[in-house]
C-alpha cells in the first residue's frame, strides 16, 4: 500500500483512526488491492483476489467496505455503463496519475486518458474558475468521462 500520509501523516490505519473507524484486515485487503492495480475493478473482482488469501472475507464485507471507502472519499465509484460499479483510489491516495475515462459503449473498454494538452488544461481551469464562480462552489476534484467507440469497434463498424 503506497500511501503513508502526507510529511509524517496517518496514513491508512491513521487515516482511519482519525475519522473514527477501526483498522481491520479487511479494508487493509481491500485498500491494498486497489492500491496494487491499474483497472477498474468491481466488487466481484475485489472479492475474488482477496478470497484467495482471506476465504473469512465474504462478498458482503467487500461490499460494505467498499460503500465505506467511498464514504470517506478515499475511493472512487464508477458507472461505465455495463451494471457494474468500478473502483479506484481517489487521486490523492492512488500512484495513478489525473486521467479522465474513455469509455466504448460496444466493448466495454476503459482507457485512462492522462495525455492533456495545454488547450484542454486551460479549459478545464476556465470551466471550474467559472462554474466555482457562478455557483459559489469549491471544486476539489472533476471526473470526465467521454463515451462512444473504442478505435477497435470503430474500424469494425465501417
Amino acid at each position: 500500500m503506497p500511501w503513508r500520509g502526507g510529511k509524517g501523516g496517518p496514513g491508512w490505519e491513521g487515516h482511519f483512526r482519525g475519522c473514527g473507524y477501526r483498522w481491520t484486515v479487511s479494508r487493509e485487503v481491500i485498500i491494498e488491492v486497489l492500491s496494487s492495480t491499474r483497472h477498474h475493478m468491481s466488487a466481484e473482482d475485489i472479492y475474488h483476489a482477496v478470497h484467495k488469501d482471506y476465504p473469512a472475507i465474504g462478498l458482503t464485507t467487500v461490499y460494505r467496505t467498499l460503500d465505506l471507502l467511498v464514504d470517506m472519499g478515499l475511493v472512487l465509484k464508477f458507472d461505465f455503463g455495463d451494471k457494474r460499479a468500478r473502483y479506484e483510489l481517489a487521486e490523492e491516495f492512488s500512484t495513478k496519475e489525473h486521467h479522465h475515462h474513455l469509455v466504448c459503449n460496444r466493448c466495454g473498454r476503459v482507457i485512462d486518458y492522462t495525455e492533456f494538452i495545454d488547450d484542454e488544461v486551460e479549459l478545464f481551469k476556465k470551466t471550474e474558475k467559472g462554474l466555482s464562480k457562478k455557483y459559489g462552489f469549491q471544486i476539489k476534484s472533476r471526473m470526465i468521462q467521454f463515451s462512444g467507440l473504442c478505435g477497435n469497434c470503430n474500424r469494425e463498424q465501417k
